[in-house]
């Protein structure tokens, strides 16, 4: 998910630790930083805590109520109880103490479950080329919010890359996130197999279904819970006739997702004040070309609130007794920047813009030829740094954290902290850089001029992270994000850059089914470090301490690393518009292309927009694998002019210009 160069170089890096992975698995004992207190005991014995409602496969339905409690506690009035039965292919249980500290479950969450025999097509369900058809009143899969009567619009699909029937999830995507802290039932209903004959509930479901079970009945306690999802979806006019499944879920609040990435947040502004955080310069070189005047190395500190000194891949968050991430005294992390100054600005200081990496890449990603011509045609200084967490050297750990899930904490915490990294550089860019020789001309003067505002800009990854960076900066206003998505759960399958990690997925959970609910918890904790869980706040429902921004999204037709599906369900979240017309007529499979996305309207166009960039490439493919037909589009936004022309005007105005003369916007590769 990023230039094609830096794509191989991460991609050789990553398939030789799997390589070492698969011919190695790691011991039998799951190795990880210092655990948290736990806030619910957890017992992963085989067989605990399975919703009895589908014997051959525990966990689903997926997410389901019956895997919280009551907390009157937390916002939601709920708390996570998994006592989760999912194990590697070497034994080790998957440890629920890190969910459990949710008081829900994902705003993006892909809705699992088990139907065999479904034919999807002689169903009716809606799939991913007519999302509208989800919400007739006779769908048959349906979505209702139990306080609202809200229908969620969706597309089903069968997951294409399962082995066996049996062993394939019918996988429900929201077309627009899931209302945080609200409470949700689903159901399933008339579902028919490939000769067109109704398929029947389950033997357990129906038992339920039926008159009041026993008290010492196993299927009692199920059957009493699902009463009150059969009464919910009845007021909202769906009924049990043709009832193949039904079952509740809450979605984590506001709090629970990005209370974490506030604390540390707030915590660091305090102690930092109206000052910058300290830094050293290790390098500088003037008229690196023709673009670029300067290029300044170096190294700020940050608060570290990670549990390990300096916060090294692997490490988590260090919790304190009010649950939130503490910060051991005198713990930072020592962070690593890179700045590209334009020859322009030696004539009239630049513009300060942070920019966000590709897929485990790092911050020398800003020297790119592309970020250099976007600094020298437009007056922008661009500052880079990693995302921890997600950064050159952190694959190690992600693809441990593949191998066993429980391990995948300390990605998601480290990610928090690398956007507290990058809150960090937006400081010292704006508040103290401008103070140093390496960023002034001969006579001292600053080359970046902080009263212009600081702004973001980021690709790929850097796309993906930088809406959750938006949403959580105090100091950013405007960001771009480019080819761009939300929701991993969604991407990976669906992503050419995942083959290769998949490798050590396969390797420890070989069963197609299981990788299904294994992305479905992965992504209760990736919300906490990525856009998914913050893309209601990105624009204009701001969260605490934090202003309204508007963000401009440039997605790449038929994009083989970042699938435009995720990016349109973003952008139907966060409120944005979309460039029409979008595409030539006939390059859309889609029945309505970019349902419930309005069109900007006005040129320009005061808010936030998707822009799609076409360069010819293939559609992508209609099912959750990765696109593998014509060349690839990912980098080709950034490397058009009039993409970066409408990037900077946007930047510095937040006016969203037509550079495209009423037409769609086509690149010629």
């Amino acid at each position: 998910m990023r230039s094609s160069v830096l794509r191989a170089t991460a991609s050789a890096a990553g398939a030789l630790l799997a390589l070492a992975l698969l011919a190695a698995p790691p011991p039998a004992t799951a190795a990880g930083p210092s655990a948290p207190a736990r806030p619910a005991a957890a017992s992963p014995a085989e067989g605990d805590g399975c919703d009895p409602i589908d014997p051959a496969a525990c966990l689903l339905p997926f997410p389901s109520d019956w895997y919280t409690r009551p907390d009157p506690s937390t916002p939601t009035g709920r708390r996570v109880a998994l006592r989760t039965t999912l194990r590697n292919s070497i034994g080790i249980p998957v440890d629920p103490a890190e969910w459990n500290r949710s008081d829900g479950f994902s705003p993006g969450s892909m809705l699992l479950a088990r139907v065999p025999g479904v034919d999807v097509g002689r169903s009716g369900v809606a799939p991913i080329t007519d999302i509208g058809s989800s919400l007739r009143p006779d769908a048959p899969v349906v979505i209702v919010d139990t306080a609202t009567g809200e229908r969620v619009p969706y597309w089903a699909e069968l997951d294409a890359n399962a082995d066996t029937a049996d062993r394939r999830a019918l996988i429900v995507r929201p077309a627009r996130n899931l209302r945080e802290g609200h409470h949700y039932a689903v159901a399933f209903r008339n579902l028919r197999g490939a000769d067109g004959a109704a398929i029947a509930p389950g033997a357990a479901f129906a038992r339920i279904l039926g008159p009041d079970l026993p008290a010492a009945d196993p299927l009692r306690a199920r059957q009493r819970a699902e009463r009150a999802v059969l009464a919910g979806l009845a007021r909202h006019g769906v009924g049990r006739a043709g009832l193949y499944l039904a079952w509740d879920f809450t979605v984590a609040s506001r709090q629970g997702l990005s209370g974490r990435m506030l604390k540390i947040r707030d915590d660091a502004l305090a102690g930092l004040g109206d000052g910058s955080p300290g830094f050293a310069v290790t390098q500088v070189a003037d008229d690196v070309d023709e673009q670029i005047g300067r290029e300044v190395k170096g190294f700020l500190l940050a608060p570290s609130y990670l549990d390990q000194p300096g916060g090294p891949p692997g490490s988590a968050f260090r919790y304190g007794a009010d649950g939130l991430p503490s910060r051991l005294p005198g713990n930072l992390q020592l962070v690593a920047f890179q700045c590209e100054i334009p020859k322009s600005a030696f004539t009239k200081a630049a513009r300060p813009a942070l920019y966000g990496h590709g897929l485990l890449g790092k911050e020398s990603e800003v020297g790119a030829g592309n970020v250099k011509a976007m600094a020298a045609e437009h007056g922008f200084a661009f500052c880079a740094t990693k995302w921890s967490g997600m950064a050159d050297e952190d694959i190690p750990n992600v693809l441990t954290a593949l191998a066993d899930i429980s391990r995948f904490r300390t990605v998601a915490d480290r990610l928090q902290q690398g956007m507290l990294n990058f809150i960090v550089l937006g400081r010292a860019m704006t508040r103290g850089f401008a103070r140093d020789k390496a960023f002034q001309d001969g006579a001292g003067k600053p080359l970046i001029d902080p009263s212009a505002g600081l702004a973001y800009d980021g690709n790929s990854q850097g796309g993906i992270m930088g809406g959750a960076l938006t949403a959580v900066s105090p100091d950013l206003r405007r960001s771009v994000l480019g080819v761009p998505a939300m929701n991993y759960s969604t991407l990976l399958n669906r992503s050419a850059d995942f083959p290769t990690y998949e490798q050590v997925l396969s390797r420890f959970y070989p069963d197609k089914l299981d990788q299904q609910i294994g992305l479905g918890l992965i992504q209760m904790l990736w919300d906490r470090g990525e856009a998914n869980g913050y893309a209601w706040h990105m624009t204009d429902r701001p969260l605490p301490g934090t202003p309204k921004h508007r963000v401009l999204m440039h997605i790449a037709f038929g994009d083989h690393q970042v699938a435009p599906v995720a990016a349109e369900v973003e952008a139907r979240t966060i409120g944005a518009r979309v460039h029409a017309p979008a595409l030539t007529p006939g390059r859309s499979p889609d029945k309505v292309p970019f349902w419930d996305l309005p069109a900007l309207g006005a040129d320009p166009y005061d808010g936030s927009a998707l822009v799609l960039w076409d360069s010819g490439s293939p559609a992508p493919p209609l099912t959750n694998t990765p696109p593998t037909e014509g060349r690839d589009p990912h980098s080709d936004p950034r490397g058009a002019a009039l993409a970066r022309r409408q990037k900077a005007v946007f930047l510095s105005t937040g006016q969203v210009v037509d550079v495209c003369g009423g037409a769609p916007c086509v690149i010629t590769p």
